[in-house]
């Protein structure tokens, strides 16, 4: 790996994540002994990484490195562009940059590891530019799934680089804030040296439709619907859920936002101002049950079907304040995300048998959900504003950059070469032009979000645990009918306790298990991978108070 330091006059840059992947988005720009890294994101695990919470690029290049860090600059709020931040801020002690609501969401997430306070956090603005060592840096407005999302210009001793962020050309956003085609176009007629540009919907043609599309498909479920009507979407949707605010007071039901999540970020962006909802029209979730079901609109989170999300449990009848009955209307807009689809699928079944009408995206117009990200039209003309010397796809799988490649390859907008890269590799630009030159150090860093701990490598985190507190294997035989267990749980455990000799023990772990399936609903015990989780959950806690140790908790359950 080339780890040698930077000659001057050369700017390199450096993907840490981001490239070949969803998620996980850092790139490294580095000029003499100066380094500024844009975005921080996360990724999220495979099924089959037990035990992984969240996926972060290896900071190994960056921690030897530390002392040349001058700044994180964010270009707008997705977990998979600043959720790594506290992992990363927790060894190199920097200031971030990132626009009001952005660095809103940042300091929520730097809270609930501690951080916040130590962390200085700079608001940044379009048409203010900023110095963060050699690098001038300007934020460009542009439209996304999120607000206060856009492109980076980064000027450089060696030229411009625009950097695209995630983005989309709306022409109709919600809030007003169209694009700054201007500021691209200008930049473009300056000169760009190199254009890194989003690769998400390449292989979709044409024109992704404005956010303002879901709204005639939301106007028309509500006009219709006699019942609760539940909208599940992303937390950070404002577009989405500023849409849904609006519709309620149109259609006088009360509005409320269920989950964690969601009441956090609506609470932040109605205290900036940026989420706007009449007098009266927002309920608190205790409220519920003294309205009447047709004067209820609720905005939910868990869009994915994660299994404790909210809408999953609302899904089978076991959320505290939400209940579903039929005739209700359920709209589920977002976008499967790769590898969700079962939990989604399965959500669905389970909304179906509560007898609510699920919407969701079915290919059927006006839609219920429009994508953040720009699709092939727009992408092309991304290129023909910046018409940048040198090009490089970022924010996609290996196809996606290939196939944006291509794009990029059969115009005449770039004057230079394209660049097709990914995760490690080194982009060097001087006056001689641009070439490859090398690979530094990068990975996958699996973490487990109870602490700040980095776990290199998933098999090494199992056998940590293993060796500290052992493995507890809770097996169920359950039949699939009814939801009932067949027979008493067996729980077997290596490296922990032997049970045969702490017979209490044993006793009182089975009870919790029984317990928890007692106090499940059919369904739940019916859905394999929620049931899981909270006797996993159960136990652990459990094990906690009575021992202080923590062992791997892998419960199995046997469909009879």
């Amino acid at each position: 790996m080339d780890n040698s330091p930077v000659t001057s006059g050369k700017l390199r840059v450096i993907p840490l994540g981001g490239l070949g992947e969803f998620g996980m988005n850092m790139m490294v720009f580095e000029y003499g002994e100066d380094i500024m890294i844009v975005d921080c994101g996360v990724m999220f695990p495979e099924p089959e990484l037990l035990g992984v919470d969240i996926v972060i690029p290896d900071l190994t290049y960056l921690r030897e490195r530390r002392e040349h860090v001058r700044a994180i600059v964010l270009t707008h709020g997705h977990e998979d562009h600043i959720g790594g931040l506290p992992y990363v801020l927790d060894e190199i002690d920097v200031p971030v940059y990132g626009t009001p609501f952005t660095l809103a969401l940042a300091k929520s997430r730097l809270e609930e590891h501690g951080l916040a306070d130590s962390v200085d956090l700079r608001e940044m603005s379009p048409k203010a530019p900023f110095d963060v060592g050699p690098f001038k840096v300007e934020f460009i407005h542009l439209t996304h799934s999120i607000i206060d999302s856009g492109a980076l210009a980064i000027t450089t001793p060696v030229g411009v680089v625009i950097h695209s962020g995630d983005f989309k050309f709306d022409p109709t956003p919600t809030d007003g804030r169209i694009s700054d085609l201007h500021t691209l176009a200008n930049y473009g007629q300056r000169g760009v040296l190199a254009l890194f540009s989003d690769s998400t919907n390449v292989e979709r043609p044409g024109m992704t439709p404005s956010e303002r599309g879901v709204r005639e498909r939301f106007a028309e479920i509500a006009a219709e619907a006699r019942g609760r009507l539940v909208f599940s979407c992303f937390s950070t949707s404002l577009h989405r859920m500023q849409i849904v605010a609006d519709l309620a007071q149109e259609y006088k039901r009360r509005l409320c936002f269920i989950g964690r999540s969601m009441h956090r970020n609506s609470e932040i962006a109605l205290d900036m101002g940026r989420l706007r909802i009449a007098p009266g029209v927002l309920t608190t979730p205790e409220e519920l049950g003294g309205l009447p079901r047709d004067k209820v609109m609720l905005v939910v989170a868990g869009s994915q079907g994660e299994p404790m999300s909210a809408m999953a449990r609302v899904a089978v009848d076991s959320h505290r304040w939400v209940t579903l009955e039929p005739g209700d209307e359920v709209v589920l807009s977002a976008r499967v995300i790769p590898g969700n689809e079962k939990a989604i699928f399965r959500m669905m079944d389970h909304l179906y048998r509560r007898g609510a009408h699920v919407h969701y995206q079915d290919g059927s117009t006006p839609p219920v959900h429009v994508s953040g990200h720009g699709s092939l039209e727009e992408l092309r003309l991304m290129l023909n504003l910046v018409r940048p010397k040198y090009f490089v796809p970022v924010h996609g799988e290996y196809r996606q950059l290939a196939r944006h490649r291509e794009i990029a390859d059969e115009g005449n907008a770039v004057s230079g070469s394209t660049f097709l890269l990914e995760d490690g590799a080194v982009l060097e630009f001087d006056s001689g032009g641009a070439r490859l030159a090398g690979q530094v150090t990068v990975g996958h860093v699996y973490i487990d979000t109870g602490s700040l701990e980095e776990v290199g490598e998933v098999i090494l985190k199992e056998r940590r645990r293993i060796s500290e507190d052992g493995i507890v294997v809770p097996i169920l035989a359950i039949n699939k009918q009814t939801g009932l267990l067949e027979a008493p749980p067996e729980i077997v455990s290596r490296g922990f306790v032997q049970f045969e000799e702490a017979p209490d023990l044993l006793d009182a772990a089975r009870d919790v298990v029984l317990r928890t399936i007692e106090k499940s609903k059919p369904e739940e015990a019916g859905d394999w991978g929620m049931i899981k989780d909270k006797i996993r959950s159960a136990l652990r806690k459990f094990f906690d108070q009575e021992l202080g140790k923590r062992p791997l908790i892998l419960p199995v359950v046997l469909e009879v």
